[in-house]
């Protein structure tokens, strides 16, 4: 068993809900349990996914949800029953994933005759051991990972476990962001997409934080302690898996530290439930540091990752996305929607919620309409697979800010550069975030070296993917991974039903073509067999 860390002398480590916040939400508002307790607020079905992992989930007044109405039915309705106002209501199940948090600086040295790992904090030296590699992750932490890491300041989620700190994820203390400085604004041929695909997309440069605008427009350092933001993440494509070519997107919600950390934030992270990550994620909100730097899951071990954040006055922007997407996030834990990668996925449920909420972020349709038409009758033929066929159809027809996280993060972007700070807004979200806009900033986050091949920048469109992916789809290198079975005995009866992909009725018309064809192909042959029976009269 863990040993508590509130009985160690050493103050270096505490426990994960020691005072402080988790991303809006004070740590008193929680408790610590695994997905098997019998008494948390959160749904049954979101906690048989975490049954053996520690969770923090909410003492009281958690945000609930409708069962009887559709996710975005949901916001909807308690949009409109709140006035558009939080009820500062935390989320009810949160993955923190450890009981314990270290902080202190790494150092390598000789630990038992050997190569070890030690951290120094509170005026206590103590041995780091790392969580094991999962057995499904190709790769993990090597002599390039303990380089970057040491003799630097880490923040570290894991189990003090006999005298040793099994660290379960890495933080570099050095990322905090202290003040925003003076504007730097973008430049003729600028655009939040250059600034993304610089340097093939930065896994390899340095940290950097640029402020893209300042409301006051001063040439001093703007502190950021305190502020509330709303923070857009987009995480780039990996260096070793062609399914992963298109990124990753996820919103954060949160406060900066008192010294200007964002490790506590809450991101919003929108996964399949339908399968077993080799890498152990599950869909959940989480803290950033857990979501970026976690030894297996964590996005920073496998690709760049790139933010912009909503430095803002006042938080109640942030806290109505998270209370909303809290009930989102329910929904999906119910299996009362799936995810889907051509039309339900990580930026979808983001995009279509803050849509919901009242951000008119600009669309851009579907990539290319006409040829999702024909694309579905091709596939599936070709393929011999209607699956095949839908969801060919789904890629090109799908809004391109709901489909691919690089368009959604631009569009963010343009959108915040453009309508918002220029008073434009008219929505209920965009309209708060108008009034509450201080700074907006650019984070470009490098991938932590280790045995994995370096990522790069996602792509911005299904050419750009065709254009990377090997030609000969034997050729892609793709993780196999097993299914997740969700009991039957957790699902909703009433639950209102699924809406079905637009691929769907597509089908449907090209069935009905299909058939309208056959049957004028039918009654064609018989009037031209028919006319071949008749002989005509014998001359004499």
């Amino acid at each position: 068993m863990p040993t508590p860390a509130a009985q160690q002398p050493d103050p270096s480590i505490r426990d994960a809900l020691a005072p402080g916040l988790l991303g809006l939400y004070s740590t008193e508002r929680f408790r610590l349990a695994t997905g098997r307790c019998h008494d948390c607020l959160a749904p049954e079905q979101a906690l048989w996914y975490f049954q053996d992992e520690m969770i923090a989930v909410a003492k009281a007044d958690a945000a609930d949800y409708a069962p009887r109405l559709r996710a975005q039915d949901d916001v909807r309705a308690w949009l409109a029953a709140t006035g558009g106002q939080p009820r500062n209501q935390p989320p009810s199940l949160l993955w923190i994933g450890s009981p314990h948090v270290a902080e202190g600086r790494l150092t390598r040295a000789a630990v038992r005759g050997s190569d070890g790992v030690l951290l120094e904090g509170g005026g206590a030296v103590r041995e780091v051991e790392l969580t094991p590699r999962l057995a499904g992750n190709r790769s993990y932490v090597d002599s390039s990972s303990l380089d970057f890491f040491a003799d630097s300041e880490v923040k570290a989620r894991g189990v003090l476990r006999e005298g040793s700190f099994v660290a379960r994820t890495l933080w570099p203390k050095r990322y905090a962001i202290r003040a925003a400085a003076p504007s730097q604004p973008l430049m003729a041929g600028e655009t939040v997409e250059s600034l993304v695909r610089a340097q093939q997309g930065g896994a390899t440069a340095p940290y950097a934080v640029r402020t893209l605008w300042r409301r006051d427009g001063g040439t001093q350092p703007l502190p950021l302690a305190g502020k509330p933001v709303l923070a857009f993440v987009l995480n780039g494509a990996q260096g070793d898996d062609d399914e992963a070519w298109g990124g990753h997107f996820a919103v954060a919600t949160g406060r900066f530290g008192a010294a200007g950390e964002w490790d506590n934030w809450l991101v919003n992270n929108f996964y399949s439930l339908a399968s077993i990550s080799e890498k152990g994620i599950i869909a959940s909100t989480l803290p950033m540091d857990a979501y970026m730097a976690d030894l297996n899951s964590g996005q920073s071990w496998y690709r760049p990752s790139y933010m912009l954040i909503a430095v803002l006055k006042d938080q109640r922007a942030p806290a109505l996305y998270q209370e909303a997407i809290s009930r989102v996030f329910s929904h999906f834990y119910r299996q009362d929607f799936h995810y889907r990668h051509a039309s339900t996925n990580c930026a979808g449920i983001s995009m279509e919620t803050l849509r919901t909420l009242g951000w008119n972020i600009p669309r851009q349709g579907g990539e290319n309409p006409l040829k999702a038409a024909l694309a579905l009758p091709y596939m599936a033929l070709k393929e011999v697979s209607l699956a095949s066929g839908q969801t060919a159809y789904d890629y090109l027809k799908t809004e391109r800010t709901e489909l691919l996280p690089f368009a959604a993060f631009n569009a963010i972007g343009s959108d915040l550069l453009g309508r918002v700070t220029a008073g434009q807004a008219s929505g209920r979200l965009e309209a708060q975030l108008a009034d509450d806009l201080e700074a907006l900033l650019f984070v470009r986050i490098p991938q932590f070296p280790s045995s994995r091949a370096f990522g790069s920048d996602p792509v911005l469109s299904l050419r750009e993917y065709e254009q990377r992916a090997p030609a000969n789809r034997a050729d892609w290198q793709i993780v196999p991974v097993p299914p997740r079975l969700f009991p039957a005995a957790l699902k909703d009866p009433t639950a209102p039903r699924e809406r079905r992909p637009a691929s769907v009725k597509a089908t449907w018309i090209w069935g009905a073509v299909a058939a309208s064809l056959a049957l004028v192909s039918t009654l064609a042959l018989r009037r031209r067999r028919a006319r071949a029976a008749v002989k005509p009269p014998a001359r004499d």
